[in-house]
């Protein structure tokens, strides 16, 4: 009798690789593994190579750098998606799409499961599951953090060696980390001890401030409508404009967050964030949005973009809410072309010129001067009509 098909989300890390010999022994279903590309630095021959040798009867590899770039984190770029003043969504964009990739290989071997590596006590697992869910509601999830009996990363590791699985992580560099084009998490270890600061030697994308560059670098953004379009004058596709963004900031210090946010599941949690090429389009979107919308308008969207940042963290992506807010966002983000220039310096960002045909910023009207739109005297009525209220309480008091 055939065996039915069981689509496992690879990474190659720790976590899904001990699944593959796992689900082989508990559940009698052929094991598929799908690992998806967003840019991460991992070898996917490797990655191939390392899933088939764990059990799986075939691994699909999907390259989707640019989709994710350009269709998802770009979308929260230009929202100013933000969760909690702070995180930049690295992870949280990615699963949506990590989700819908996993349906369609579902759909293409004929599979009824679909199985994350994803801990009980993290995000992710509600971030997948809902994704799927809303895509196809019919596919079964195994889930086996919330199953087997391994408690602890130490327990994993154990499991591997005993499977013969080779592996990266250690007991003594034991974090927990997720990488993709636009950013890389570290969490775990000493870090989940507070008072400890955490080590600069973690780094993968950001060099530290003492290491980082002497000189500081202008770097300049062209935007399109609220899409950045160009670096330094130069037209890219938005993989290759985050991948240049992302090795120019990383050699100045830009883009490290050390974070205690408040996970959807009810903990708080310690993470440190590496967003160098992010940090610079969120600082340079900001900055030229503060030229280009009105003040209800600017105002108005940053409320939409806190709401934002709060649905992609929960996971909420393929919502009506989410695309309600996607539309107002595509309509008032038209006016948001131009180009900002920023200077990067041991870990700083400093604007360094702010350009755009629709700036709403005029010079005659907002310098010292005279200026036939704006009369000095007529402050005077509208202060006695703006304060009216004030008056009135201070009279009744």
């Amino acid at each position: 009798m055939k065996k039915e098909k069981i689509v496992l989300a690879y990474s190659g890390g720790l976590d899904t690789s001990i699944i593959v010999p796992w689900l082989k022994e508990n559940y009698d279903l052929e094991v598929i593994a799908v690992c998806v590309n967003l840019g991460q630095e991992d070898d996917m021959e490797d990655v191939k190579i390392k899933a088939i040798e764990s059990g799986a009867s075939k691994i699909y590899v999907e390259n989707v750098a640019e989709e994710f770039v350009g269709e998802y984190a770009f979308k929260g770029l230009k929202a100013g998606a933000i969760y909690e003043d702070s995180y930049l969504l690295g992870t949280a964009f990615a699963r949506p799409l990590i989700a819908k990739k996993l349906v369609e290989v579902a759909h293409k071997e004929g599979a009824t499961y679909i199985c994350h590596g994803c801990t009980g006590k993290g995000n992710d697992q509600v971030r997948f599951e809902v994704g799927i869910a809303s895509i196809d509601p019919s596919i079964k999830i195994i889930a086996p953090w919330r199953e087997w009996d391994i408690k602890s990363r130490e327990d994993a590791i154990d499991y591997a060696e005993s499977k013969g699985i080779e592996l990266s992580v250690t007991k003594e560099k034991i974090y927990s980390r997720d990488q993709n084009l636009w950013h890389i998490s570290h969490e775990g270890g000493d870090i989940e001890f507070l008072e400890n600061e955490h080590k600069d030697d973690l780094y993968m994308m950001v060099k530290s401030l003492e290491d980082a560059k002497d000189e500081a670098e202008y770097v300049e953004i062209g935007f399109e409508s609220g899409v950045p379009i160009s670096v330094n004058g130069e037209k890219l596709s938005a993989a290759n404009i985050l991948m240049k963004l992302n090795k120019i900031a990383g050699e100045h210090g830009v883009g490290v967050a050390d974070i205690v946010e408040n996970r959807l599941v009810g903990m708080k949690s310690r993470g440190i964030y590496e967003t160098p090429g992010g940090t610079v389009l969120y600082k340079a979107i900001k900055e030229l949005e503060s030229i280009c919308l009105d003040k209800e308008t600017q105002a108005f969207k940053k409320n939409i973009g806190q709401k934002y940042g709060e649905l992609v963290y929960n996971g909420l992506w393929y919502t009506s809410l989410k695309e309600g807010m996607d539309a107002f966002i595509n309509e008032v983000s038209k006016v948001v072309t131009g180009t900002i220039k920023l200077k990067l310096y041991k870990g700083n960002i400093k604007v360094a010129g702010r350009i755009s045909p629709n700036a709403l910023y005029d010079e005659g009207i907002s310098s010292f001067g005279a200026s036939d739109l704006y009369d000095h005297h007529d402050a005077e009525g509208f202060i006695k009509l703006f304060s009216l209220p004030s008056k009135i309480k201070a009279m009744k008091g």
